[in-house]
């Protein structure tokens, strides 16, 4: 009698573990609720599938600026200035020189190209030698400064594109220059 009882048991617990499974549950509903007036219920309307507004958190935003294209940032003064048949970097433009140096070694990827330019006066051959020993006194200030020699180009123009096209001191002192353009800019 004692072994019928546990078999009838044991048939009992199989029987309930073979139980075929439910079917998924259905997703819960979403309610909309709407304010009624003071002191009254708030009064609740199913909201239909897809009916859900998408929020994009970057509409109406502009893009972040790269720093060198900020004019907030030091990184957007581009020109060294010179005096007459000087290729010596300037104590005044020494920080952005640094900054420089420091933009291009937290980013190795980026390219640089250093334009040397002169005045009108002086020949032709001349010029393209001054404006080449300004756009490599800057190149090599920022090499020493930690930019790697591969991110810098550095050329001469000499007096072919002036920022002034003017025939006086003050046209001269604008075309005294080295000009720092980056990657996408040449």
């Amino acid at each position: 009698m004692r072994a019928i009882l546990i078999a009838i048991a044991a048939a009992a617990g199989l029987a309930a573990c073979s139980s075929t499974p439910e079917d998924e549950q259905s997703p819960a509903a979403v309610e909309e609720r709407q304010q009624g007036a003071p002191g009254s219920a708030a009064t609740t309307q199913p909201v239909k599938p897809g009916s859900v507004a998408r929020v994009d958190l970057t509409a109406g935003k502009t893009p972040a600026r790269a720093p060198h294209t900020d004019p907030g940032n030091i990184l957007s003064r581009r020109s060294i200035y010179y005096d007459l048949d000087q290729y010596t970097v300037k104590d005044q433009y020494r920080e952005l020189v640094e900054a420089h140096a420091k933009y291009l070694r937290a980013n190795p990827q980026l390219k640089m190209l250093v334009q040397g330019h002169t005045d009108e006066r002086g020949s032709r051959e001349y010029n393209i030698g001054l404006g080449q020993r300004r756009s490599d006194g800057v190149k090599k200030m920022m090499t020493l400064l930690g930019a790697r020699e591969d991110q810098i180009e550095s050329v001469s123009l000499g007096e072919e594109k002036p920022a002034d096209p003017g025939h006086d001191e003050a046209a001269w002192s604008k075309n005294r220059r080295s000009d720092i353009l980056y990657s996408g800019e040449f």
